[in-house]
Order: C-alpha cells, then sequence, then structure tokens
C-alpha cells in the first residue's frame, strides 16, 4: 500500500471532482518523463491532483508509491534523509548519498511524490539530481508553485477547474457541466445533505465560483458556508472574501487553514522586488500588458526596466497568469483571490494612492488620441479595449474627485462600449461624470460628444444634438480643427436622424473646409461622399455616382469600417438609381459586412438587399430581410423619408405578391434569426450556418485556430499546450466562438468548421471587402 512519509495512507477521505483530461494528460507524461512537477496557484488543487495520479499509478502500473510531505520542513538534512528513505535509500544525516555497488536489475518501480516544494526547491533539485540517475526504476511526481528548472523536467501547469458561461440564457444548465460548480454541490452537500441547484440559486453559485478563479481551496470554504448563508449572500460577501473564507479541514496544513494563510505562503516565498510589484499590480483587475504593468510599478516617473524579468519570475512562481490578446501579444492577469490579498498589502504598506495615480496617468495616455485625432485608429481602439475593466476601475477611484482626466476616462470607456454596441448603462455615467460641473478646457467636449453619441444610439435625438452643439462650441473655442472635423460629422449624421437636411449639409460643408485645411484626404473625401448622399437623395445621380466612384477606393483603405459603411449604401443606392442590380447588391453585401460587431447590426444594408430582392422578384427573401431588420433595430436614418419611401414600396411588392400566410411566415422568420445568421442569409447561404468568407470576419485568426484544433479532436488543455495559451484562455475562445456563431457545443463547432471547408470552395458573387473593412472604429472612430 503507498504511505505518505510520516503520515497516513494514500487513499483520500474526500471525494474527487473533475480533472479528467488532466489526469489522462498526466497520466502520459508520466510514461515519457521520469519527473513530471505540478505547478499552479495557491488553492488550485496541486496535491490532492498529485494524490490521486500516483493512486491511479499504483494500481494500473503496481509500483509502490511514496508520499514525502515537505510542507514543515526546513533543514537540510531532514529533507534529505525523507526523500532518500522514500527513495530506498539509507544515509547518515547530512552525508551524500553514496551510489550502490550491487546492480539495480532486481529493482522495483517506485513512484515518489514530492508534495509542497516550493519553498526547498535548490534543496530538492540537488537530491533529484543525484538519485534519478541512479535509480532507473524510480519517477517522480513533485507539486510546487514553481519548477524546479532540473533537466528531462516535465511542467504540468495547472489552471482553475472548468467554470460556467453565465452570459448566455442556458447558464443552469451550463452549471451542470461546470466542475468547478459539481465541487462546489460535493462539498456543500457535505453540510446540508439535501442541497440542490435550482434554477433560483445556479446564477449564485456559478458567479461564486467564477469570483473564486475555479479555485478548489476556497471553492470548498465557500461550499460550506452554505449552512449558515445562502448563495446569494455568500456571493455577495466574497468582496471581503480573505476574512470570510477561513473554515478550512481542521487538521489541513496551517497554510490550508484559510484563503489569507495559503496566500500569505506564497508572498512570503516571493523576494521584496516581487512583492512591491505583485502589490501594484493589484490596482488592475483587468488583464495587463508589460507596458502597463511597468507604469504602475514605476518609481515617480521612471519605468523600472526590469519589470519584464519580474513578470517573467511572477508567472513562473503561478502569482500571475500568463494569455495572449487577440493580436498574439503576451498578457497577464492576477486572480481575483490574489489580487484581493495584494491590495490589502498595497493599503497596508500605504502605497495605494500613488500606484492608482500611476494608473491613471497611463490610461490618460493611451486615450489620449481619442481626443486629438481626426479618426480613431483601429489599434488605438483594440487597446482601450483591452483596458476595458481596468478603465472602469479607475474611474471608479477617480469619481470621489473633481480631476477632469475622469472627463477623458469616461469617454474612453463610452468610445469601447460604443464600438461593441453594449453602452445601454454607459449614458448614465457620463452624464454624471458631466453633470459634476467639472471644468477642463482639454477633456469636456470630448465626454459631451461621447454623450451625444450614446443617447443618438438610444435614438433620443433631442438629447444627443444638444450635447453634440455644446461640444462643437467649445473646440471652436480652442481652435481645434482636428477633433472638431469629428464633432462636425457626428453632429451632421445626428441632424440627418431628426430629418434636417439643411443642417446636415451645412456641418459637413464645414468639416469639408477643415478637410482642405488640414491636407487630410481621408477626411475630404468621407466629407464629399456625405453631400454625395444629399446629392442623390435631391435627383442629382450623375454628379453624386462621380464622386463616389472617386472617394471609395481611397475610403475603403483610409477610414474605419464605421464611416465606410454610409459610403458602401450610398454606393449601392446609386446602384439601383441605375437599375444595376449586381452591382447594388454587391455594395449592399460588403456594407453589411463592415459593421458587423455591432449589436444594433446593418439596418439600411439589409433594407437595401430588400430591396435589390424585391426588384428581382424574390419576394420571400425581401420580407426575410425586412423582418431581420425589424428585429435587429430601429429603422435605419440613412436617407430618412426618401429611403424609407423605397423600403416601404418593396415591402408592399411583396406583400401583393404573396399569399397571406407565406408572407406573415417570411416577415416571422426574419424576426426569429439570431444576428449572425442573419448576415449568413444576407450574403446568399442558409440561415442555418454562417458562410466561410463571413466567419473571416467574425472570427479572429487565434478562435479559427482553435476551431480548426477542436475539428481534430483535442482536449482544451491538448489545445492550450499547441498554441501556447492557458486552458482559462482556450475557454474563453470557444464561448466567444459559440455566442459569434450561434452555437451550442464542441460538436456544433466542429461541425459548422467541416461544414465551412466545403463551403470554401464554392465560388461567390460579391466584390471582396477593402482592407478597411476588416477594422473597427466605434460610434466616433
Amino acid at each position: 500500500m503507498g504511505t505518505a512519509v510520516g503520515g497516513g495512507p494514500l487513499t483520500q477521505l474526500s471525494s474527487f471532482v473533475g480533472r479528467t483530461d488532466e489526469m489522462v494528460e498526466l497520466s502520459r507524461l508520466l510514461r515519457s518523463a521520469r519527473l513530471l512537477t505540478l505547478t499552479g496557484p495557491a488553492g488550485v488543487g496541486k496535491t490532492r491532483l498529485a494524490l490521486e495520479l500516483a493512486a491511479q499509478e499504483q494500481r494500473s502500473r503496481h509500483c509502490e508509491v511514496v508520499v514525502v510531505k515537505l510542507a514543515a520542513l526546513t533543514r537540510i538534512d531532514e529533507i534529505r534523509r525523507q526523500i532518500l528513505i522514500a527513495a530506498g535509500e539509507t544515509a547518515e544525516d547530512g552525508a551524500p548519498c553514496a551510489p550502490r555497488t550491487a546492480p539495480y536489475g532486481n529493482e522495483s518501480e517506485r513512484l515518489l511524490v514530492l508534495d509542497d516544494c516550493e519553498h526547498v526547491l535548490d534543496e530538492c533539485g540537488l537530491i533529484l539530481s543525484e538519485l534519478l540517475p541512479r535509480h532507473p526504476c524510480l519517477w517522480v511526481v513533485a507539486t510546487s508553485r514553481e519548477p524546479l528548472r532540473l533537466p528531462g523536467e516535465a511542467i504540468f501547469s495547472l489552471s482553475g477547474l472548468a467554470l460556467p458561461d453565465m452570459d448566455g440564457d442556458s447558464f443552469f444548465s451550463e452549471c451542470l457541466r461546470s466542475d468547478a460548480v459539481l465541487l462546489f454541490l460535493d462539498r456543500a452537500r457535505a453540510v446540508v445533505h439535501d442541497f440542490q441547484l435550482t434554477q433560483e440559486n445556479a446564477r449564485h453559485i456559478g458567479e461564486i465560483c467564477i469570483r473564486l478563479d475555479g479555485l478548489p481551496l476556497p471553492i470548498e470554504m465557500a461550499a460550506q458556508l452554505i449552512k449558515m448563508f445562502p448563495s446569494v449572500e455568500v456571493r455577495a460577501r466574497l468582496d471581503d472574501r480573505l476574512s470570510l473564507l477561513t473554515n478550512g479541514w481542521r487538521l489541513a496544513d496551517q497554510r490550508h487553514q484559510s484563503l489569507r494563510a495559503s496566500l500569505q505562503w506564497g508572498y512570503d516565498l516571493l523576494n521584496p522586488a516581487e512583492q512591491s510589484l505583485l502589490r501594484r499590480l493589484s490596482v488592475i483587475p483587468g488583464g495587463f500588458g508589460l507596458d502597463t504593468a511597468a507604469a504602475v510599478a514605476a518609481d515617480d516617473t521612471e519605468a523600472n526596466p526590469g519589470t519584464s524579468e519580474l513578470l517573467i519570475a511572477l508567472s513562473a512562481k503561478s502569482v500571475i497568469t500568463p494569455y495572449t490578446d487577440q493580436d498574439g501579444l503576451a498578457r497577464f492577469r492576477l486572480l481575483e483571490s490574489m489580487r484581493s490579498f495584494g491590495h490589502e498589502r498595497l493599503v497596508t504598506e500605504g502605497e495605494d494612492t500613488e500606484t492608482y495615480g500611476r494608473l491613471v496617468s497611463w490610461l490618460t495616455r493611451l486615450s489620449e488620441p481619442l481626443h486629438s485625432d481626426v479618426f480613431i485608429q483601429p489599434s488605438v481602439l483594440r487597446r482601450l479595449e483591452e483596458e476595458h475593466g481596468n478603465l472602469t476601475h479607475a474611474l471608479r477611484w477617480l469619481t470621489s474627485g473633481t480631476d477632469e482626466r475622469q472627463l477623458l476616462l469616461v469617454g474612453a470607456l463610452a468610445t469601447v462600449e460604443l464600438s461593441r454596441g453594449s453602452a445601454e448603462d454607459t449614458l448614465a455615467l457620463v452624464s454624471h461624470v458631466l453633470d459634476r460641473g467639472i471644468e477642463s478646457p482639454s477633456y469636456r467636449s470630448f465626454a459631451l460628444a461621447c454623450a451625444a453619441a450614446l443617447a443618438g444610439r438610444q435614438a433620443d435625438h433631442g438629447t444627443a444634438l444638444r450635447h453634440a452643439t455644446q461640444a462643437v462650441e467649445l473646440e471652436r473655442g480652442h481652435d481645434r480643427d482636428p477633433f472638431l472635423s469629428r464633432l462636425l460629422l457626428l453632429r451632421s449624421a445626428l441632424h440627418e436622424s431628426r430629418g434636417d437636411q439643411g443642417g446636415a449639409v451645412a456641418d459637413l460643408g464645414e468639416c469639408l473646409k477643415i478637410g482642405h485645411r488640414l491636407r487630410n484626404e481621408p477626411l475630404t473625401a468621407l466629407c464629399r461622399a456625405g453631400l454625395a448622399r444629399y446629392q442623390l437623395m435631391n435627383g442629382e445621380v450623375g454628379r453624386a455616382a462621380q464622386v463616389i466612384e472617386e472617394v471609395l477606393p481611397l475610403l475603403r483603405t483610409e477610414v474605419s469600417p464605421r464611416w465606410l459603411h454610409t459610403s458602401l449604401v450610398t454606393a449601392g443606392a446609386l446602384a439601383l438609381e441605375k437599375g444595376d442590380l449586381p452591382s447594388a447588391e454587391a455594395y449592399f453585401a460588403e456594407s453589411s459586412r463592415t459593421p458587423a460587431v455591432h449589436t444594433r447590426g446593418p439596418v439600411d444594408s439589409l433594407q437595401g438587399l430588400a430591396i435589390v430582392a424585391a426588384r428581382a422578384y424574390r419576394f420571400e427573401k425581401v420580407l426575410q430581410l425586412i423582418g431581420a431588420a425589424e428585429r435587429i433595430g430601429p429603422r435605419a436614418s440613412w436617407g430618412a423619408a426618401w429611403w424609407q419611401e423605397r423600403v416601404a414600396a418593396a415591402r408592399s411588392a411583396a406583400l401583393r405578391a404573396l399569399p397571406a400566410k407565406r408572407a406573415s411566415a417570411s416577415l416571422e422568420a426574419g424576426r426569429t434569426m439570431r444576428h449572425h445568421h442573419v448576415l449568413a442569409f444576407a450574403l446568399g447561404s442558409p440561415a442555418t450556418g454562417t458562410p466561410a468568407r463571413a466567419a473571416d470576419s467574425l472570427l479572429s485568426k487565434r478562435e479559427r485556430d482553435v476551431t480548426t484544433l477542436v475539428v481534430e479532436g483535442l482536449t482544451n488543455r491538448q489545445i492550450a499546450a499547441r498554441i501556447h495559451v492557458s486552458v482559462r484562455t482556450v475557454e474563453t475562445h470557444i464561448r466567444h466562438i459559440r455566442t459569434t456563431l450561434g452555437l451550442r457545443s464542441r460538436a456544433h463547432i466542429a461541425a459548422w468548421a467541416v461544414e465551412q471547408r466545403t463551403a470554401t470552395a464554392r465560388p461567390s458573387v460579391l466584390s471582396p471587402l477593402g482592407r478597411g473593412a476588416l477594422a473597427d472604429g466605434g460610434a466616433l472612430a
């Protein structure tokens, strides 16, 4: 029977939940490596997984298993003695391991588990480097928060248990499939025997597991609190988790008695520079890159040149978790419990005010281009999207004062929200900051512009126009042409949404003069395209067509899709007026792709395609497209009454041509389509899937890579190893793929991907996208 040196039997008293994929992978690794180290953060379950692996190997290979618990050992002679005994050797205390003279041909297989090596890495490394060459039948599984860094060592980085996806409607089913939730339920039933997962408590339990990062130790502690508190109260109390989670097993090691003790153990093993960086990183709730870490770690105004080395060290010690962003660049994050502990230490050391100040200064530098440039560059917007959580956190810290930078940061947050299409609650925050009366010659006009865009998104055109006008007057007073031009474009669109063609044309005319003055060709081209739209509506088809033909190539490559979209719709409408249906369909199809990431969707593109379908006598498609446009959002403002007359004519023609039941069914079919299936249908494919060409703009390159590996049948952990990211990152990618494509499971993702491989070989009649269609600029971009 396997035993622990100085301990009890190998068999555990509590049930083992989850980790099926990990057990398979670890067994495979143990066949090819004689030293296997399990690493991971505090409370992730390294010890328990190692013991389960050892028990499995004992059953399958009939090898002897010995466990050495190192947590309480610090003296080199005691460590050596324990390990030598476990390996089947004897030596005087402190004496080196002497090679045996007898051959080892009859030596039986032995698996040695060294638990908790992180505080005695050098000692363990020295002993193992002597033992392993002499004992060819000896295998070692070590647990540590960082690797031993020995030749031949296989490292298995352990992350939290699988978490539920709480964003969808099926969160109850997601919870039933989540190992983290299943562990919570198992431990909760140990104290409340009839405890069950219900529709009422599923969201609370799922959020508890998510906020505890899927880590077994704090999840077990939280589950035991169910005897005293309902799940909703446990979730609410997690803001003070270090004081709440103090109920570890009575006979567990001291560092497993509470969450704080577990985190303190790892913190004490860091050197002073690593401790300092950890404390300062605790002000960053979202992910961060090297530049953000260097900014908050800077002393005075000088960045610490050793930040990259410290980040590598913290990652190796399982303090921070690395992952890659959509561009394939390295980013990191602190688990929430570690961040809570680091923040507590930050406040204790009196470093919080200065560190938050550095974070605000850094985010201000990132946000400055939003206020100073004519167009928001896609790279700037992507960068701010990555900092979304950090922007929110910094604003929460700023709002108790009158720092003018909160006007810029709240505008940056609004710009990110607008680009995502999920800005319903942001207007109240922007309005709150504006109402505080903070005077700022630099940033107030930007916050007003964001408030205008948000109000316009909610169809509150009066409020939107009032904010936009205030912003324009402020910028005129400061003689800042680049941002003034963007404000004029925004106000022109708001004038158009209210049917004020004169106001819209006047703002475009003034903006055109600025474009000439700045010698900014993209801005000039955009203003000319906007004016061409009104020429079209006024019957000047020839003049409008000439302008669009001249400016569209430049707009495709130099401006964001938000602005390109309208010009493409104008080009499609011009083709309709000239009776060129193939060109009109191609333009509307291209425009439908450009803003596809926005939740409200390309309503005017769908309506344009509906008009094309009506003139081609495809009446069922007419009503399906119109129904889909109605579901996505309110009627398009492009062209106002002029455009709506043509949409209404297409709808009327379809209703006259079809029997009432078929017409009603077609409208209903369009209204019930998922957003991305609408785009697939609009581009000519069945509404049950997204075509391969459209997928290029719906999924990132990394997500397409993940999809390919899902088709190959790889597990999340195998995918993570293949593309060098964490398992949690793979889970996030798969969740986003499912959400984007409207799919329910990994099997559906695999089936969809196989279908697209076939679809890719089919020719397309649609014109290719220009480069500019692949970037997203948001409402003010």
